[in-house]
């Protein structure tokens, strides 16, 4: 037993009292009811109050939920790895438990067809990888030939649909890529995003997308076209998205 967990998954009472110290700060910090909290964060206000008020411990479940809803960290880092918090996802991105999604971490060559030219496969790198300090999975794009477009941002993954969410935030602006639980190619399935026009125009644009597990060290990217190397075998990999049902886009 380590100090801020029990055996049945309920924080010590000296942890209990950590984290209603700092919800009851949070609360008055931002002028927030405890009826709101309990709310947001789905749990029953009776059991809200009484963990507050030191009547009964916080479980790890709870703490989560309320992490999630308030936005931050209602113990120190030290305390988190102790009762295994980074393990866990927000809820809001799926809840997923690290050991769950290893299996998706690393770098993937990224295909979709180019907004540009037509015809040809618009490719580079995204890497998938756990935050210890966020407790959820990033990712993050390289190697494009247009960087300043280079996206990142964090990877929700539900249990209810199944689908892996690459989401990207940005003052607002929203970029999403939507994918399949993988097959023996890799993740496939929609990009939705804004593709650059003319001058600084940009337009709402939705596309096939592939990510193929790559181990390679200077795989071929950028923009790929008929009669370049590996251009068939890109080709091939975006075209199966919609043949396969993979995604679809009807007309």
């Amino acid at each position: 037993m380590n100090g801020g967990e029990s055996m049945q998954g309920e924080l010590t009472n000296e942890g209990s009292e950590s984290v209603a110290l700092v919800v009851r700060e949070e609360l008055a910090r931002r002028r927030l009811s405890r009826q709101w909290l309990a709310d947001e964060a789905r749990v029953s206000l009776s059991t809200l109050e009484k963990a507050l008020a030191g009547r009964r411990p916080f479980t790890l479940a709870t703490v989560v939920r309320l992490e999630d809803a308030l936005g931050t960290n209602l113990r120190s880092p030290a305390e988190r790895v102790q009762t295994g918090l980074k393990l866990f996802a927000p809820e809001s991105m799926g809840a997923y438990a690290r050991p769950a999604v290893q299996w998706l971490e690393g770098t993937y060559l990224t295909l979709r067809p180019s907004f540009g030219e037509q015809g040809a496969i618009f490719a580079y790198l995204t890497s998938i990888a756990w935050d210890d300090a966020r407790a959820h999975l990033t990712f993050s794009e390289a190697a494009r030939t247009d960087s300043e477009y280079e996206q990142k941002g964090f990877v929700s993954f539900p249990v209810l649909s199944g689908a892996i969410y690459l989401v990207t935030i940005s003052d607002g602006q929203y970029r999403v890529a939507i994918l399949n639980r993988p097959s023996a190619g890799g993740l496939s399935g929609i990009l939705l995003t804004l593709a650059a026009g003319a001058g600084a125009q940009l337009t709402p644009a939705a596309v096939p997308i592939a990510l193929v597990p790559t181990a390679e060290p200077d795989p071929i990217v950028g923009v790929i076209r008929g009669g370049d190397a590996h251009f068939d075998e890109y080709r091939e990999c975006v075209d199966r998205i919609v043949q396969r049902g993979f995604a679809r886009f009807p007309t």
